[in-house]
């Protein structure tokens, strides 16, 4: 985490931290990073051609025309003294290589996890369970319309860690974005409180 002085209060120490956004193709990452960001965000979608069939798992349904290649970025200030920046992943398996580097110097994850398509989490929550020493946390997203999961079946379906927080948001809603990053600051400061030496 950084820290420099607050612009409106020259006084107040600002500390920004570096939050990445992750979960399968077509979860709502760049929903989430758009709904919340004070600045406009830097998205690098890409249209999608006949060319991804076959390549990308394709969301039921045809109505997502366009894809994350790079990164998402956004920015927040989640408290007066709190700035983050926000980083989302692509989802498609073939950009997966690109998570190290979005991971690297960051607070903590969010992975966005769509119960319909489940399975397109999995390596998402094996990344961060295995493979980073991230501290993260699991955000269902509720999608108008579709059907929904208790969390217990869903912690079950992930085979999720009783550790990791499992909570319900709307990808599209600035206050339930919010909440999402509230829970993943909180939870990752709570685990370098109990790491922390003394």
């Amino acid at each position: 985490m950084d820290s420099s002085s607050s612009p409106s209060d020259p006084g107040l120490l600002t500390i920004s931290a570096k939050i990445v956004v992750a979960g399968g193709f077509g979860v709502g990452k760049t929903t989430l990073v758009n709904s919340v960001s004070e600045v406009r965000p830097l998205n690098t979608d890409a249209w999608m051609t006949e060319a991804s069939e076959g390549v990308d798992d394709l969301p039921p349904g045809g109505g997502k025309s366009k894809t994350t290649v790079a990164m998402d970025f956004g920015r927040i200030t989640l408290q007066p003294d709190l700035l983050l920046y926000l980083f989302g992943t692509p989802g498609q398996a073939r950009f997966w290589f690109l998570w190290d580097d979005l991971s690297r110097g960051a607070l903590g994850a969010v992975v966005l996890v769509d119960t319909n398509r489940i399975d397109q989490s999995f390596a998402a929550v094996n990344y961060f369970e295995n493979d980073s020493v991230l501290p993260f946390i699991v955000a269902v997203n509720r999608f108008e319309g579709k059907p929904e999961h208790d969390l217990a079946e869903v912690r079950e379906a992930l085979a999720l860690n009783e550790d990791v927080p499992l909570i319900e948001c709307d990808a599209r809603s600035r206050a339930s974005a919010i909440d999402v990053l509230q829970g993943v600051v909180t939870h990752s400061l709570s685990l370098a409180k109990v790491s922390a030496p003394g």
